[in-house]
Order: structure tokens, then C-alpha cells, then sequence
């Protein structure tokens, strides 16, 4: 029976993973990475490293905590790192990562995709809550 490298075990674990199972790895990370506060922090990023105080202005409508919660989560998951600049005040800055990058590409294409289809999205909510409305009418 032939022996496995370390890294020959690592790549066949990797096609062991299955979202669509709730107790595998990779679906929570699904849940993390799909959150509306993670997909526009990193969008911001993609642009460079950014302050605190810049992001908070840049994502509207994200509160202190949830910002703070977000960009911890993401620092943690290796997708962003967190520079501190010692000076009066402190200066903290945000940027992506290598791994953060490749995500930001696909997040970008979300944002980007809602952004130029939301119009069609809202027509077809209208005639779909208008056909609804008929129905229950008729009932």
C-alpha cells in the first residue's frame, strides 16, 4: 500500500468538503463571507487600505459595532489585516490580503451585478406582488 505526503492528504481532504452539509467547514464560511456587511467591507478594500473612520463613511448604514465585529471576523479569517500606527491619535488601518484580494474579486462582481440589475429585480418584485395581489383577490 503506497504512503500518503502530508500534502497529498491535505489535497484529498480538500475535495472531502461539502457545503451543502451544515456541520461542514466550508458552510460557514459560506454564512460568513455572504453577510451584506462582509461583502461591502471587502468591496471597500479592494480600492486600498482604508482607516476606520473612512470605512464607517463608505458603507452606509453599518454601525460602530457591527463594523468593528466585521472587521474583526475578517482579520481573524485571515482576509484582512489590521496595521496599527502608533502617533496622537492612533492610526489603524485596514487593507485585504493576498486571500482577501481573491475574495474581493467575486464580492465586486455581486456588488456590481446588483448594482446594474437592481432595476429589473424591481420590476419583476412589482409584477410579481401585482400578479399576487390579483390572485388573492380572486380567491
Amino acid at each position: 500500500m503506497a504512503t500518503m505526503t502530508a500534502a497529498q492528504r491535505r489535497e484529498q481532504a480538500r475535495f472531502a468538503y461539502d457545503a451543502f452539509l451544515k456541520e461542514c467547514p466550508t458552510n460557514q464560511l459560506l454564512d460568513r463571507i455572504s453577510d451584506k456587511w462582509v461583502s461591502l467591507v471587502v468591496s471597500a478594500l479592494a480600492a486600498g487600505p482604508m482607516r476606520y473612520s473612512d470605512l464607517g463613511r463608505k458603507i452606509a448604514g453599518v454601525s460602530p459595532k457591527m463594523l468593528t465585529q466585521t472587521l474583526r471576523s475578517l482579520e481573524r479569517d485571515g482576509i484582512l489585516t489590521r496595521t496599527v500606527t502608533p502617533s496622537v491619535p492612533v492610526r489603524v488601518d485596514y487593507a485585504l490580503t493576498p486571500l482577501g484580494h481573491s475574495l474581493s474579486l467575486l464580492l465586486t462582481a455581486v456588488k456590481d451585478w446588483a448594482e446594474t440589475h437592481f432595476d429589473e429585480v424591481h420590476r419583476a418584485r412589482e409584477r410579481h406582488d401585482a400578479e399576487a395581489g390579483e390572485t388573492s383577490r380572486a380567491s
